[in-house]
């Protein structure tokens, strides 16, 4: 997003927060980081406007964080030197590089969200219910299919006729009455989870397995076949035809989203209360 050609606008702006100095390059900071996303929402916009509401909800953003830290801080309750020694470790700063002190005020501001939100209730069963009778197209689903697969590839490593012969000695194992699940967990090249695949729709896989996953029936076993990356056995454990899905498949989609609600809106009804309480006070521009 940019001005008109020849207007200057200057939207520099710093204050304090409970005395706090807030510098403007915080709120620049702020407003680079929203710019990808705000650019969309404000589009037909004009660029003065747009550009002043972007630095308005930037400094807000701002603000925010600022009074959550400022309330996480004076929390007596200390911090583990091994809970900040961890984090550290999962960071992996740069040679030289303290961040110590800012790792121990994130800790400290994430244990008050943690605080605020661990007070909100799980949505009742009548709100899961009734989100889903007012929202039944957003769970449209395609087609899908559960499947499992044994593969061996074809490589650098492995020519196509050793791959071929391989797989075909599982299948004579298959033929012979051996499990596929113990055979996908202990002859696939895909090895683990006993070969399963979970839930898969049309476009997820390529189209020489699709082909072949979406033609079987319910609990039936492929024949060998091969795609760009070997030669494969499949197996088809259920199916689920297009359409809506159900309550009890979409539950706790529908819990998380709406518990995540209930917690967003406690952490604004908690920055509210800091927010009305709070002296904020703006710094003059320097000519």
């Amino acid at each position: 997003m940019a001005l008109r050609r020849g207007e200057l606008v200057d939207f520099r702006m710093a204050f304090t927060v409970n005395g706090e100095l807030v510098e403007d390059s915080v709120i620049r900071a702020e407003a680079s980081a929203l710019r990808p996303r705000y650019e969309a929402v404000a589009q037909d916009m004009d660029p003065i406007e747009a550009e002043k509401q972007l630095r308005e909800w930037s400094r807000e953003n701002v603000i925010e964080r600022v009074l959550l830290r400022q309330e996480a801080a004076g929390d007596p309750e200390p911090l583990t030197p091994e809970a900040i020694d961890e984090t550290l470790r999962s960071i992996q700063p740069q040679p030289g590089q303290d961040l110590r002190k800012d790792v121990e005020i994130r800790l400290r501001v994430d244990r008050l969200i943690e605080k605020i939100t661990s007070k909100v209730s799980p949505p009742k069963h009548k709100e899961l219910s009734e989100y889903y009778r007012k929202n039944k197209e957003q769970f449209r689903r395609p087609e899908l299919v559960r499947a499992g697969h044994i593969v061996k590839n074809v490589d650098e490593n492995v020519n196509e006729a050793a791959a071929s012969e391989a797989i075909r000695k599982i299948q004579e194992e298959l033929t012979s009455g051996a499990s596929f699940e113990e055979l996908a967990d202990r002859a696939s090249d895909c090895a683990g989870n006993r070969g399963d695949l979970g839930w898969v729709q049309r476009g997820q896989m390529v189209r020489e397995f699709e082909e072949v996953i979406f033609s079987l029936r319910d609990g039936a076993v492929s024949d060998v076949f091969r795609t760009v990356f070997g030669f494969h056995i499949a197996k088809v454990y259920a199916r689920k035809p297009e359409g809506i899905g159900s309550f009890e498949d979409v539950r706790q989609t529908i819990e998380s989203a709406l518990l995540r609600q209930k917690q967003e809106r406690a952490v604004e009804n908690f920055l509210d209360r800091l927010r009305a309480k709070a002296v904020i006070l703006e710094i003059p521009k320097k000519a």
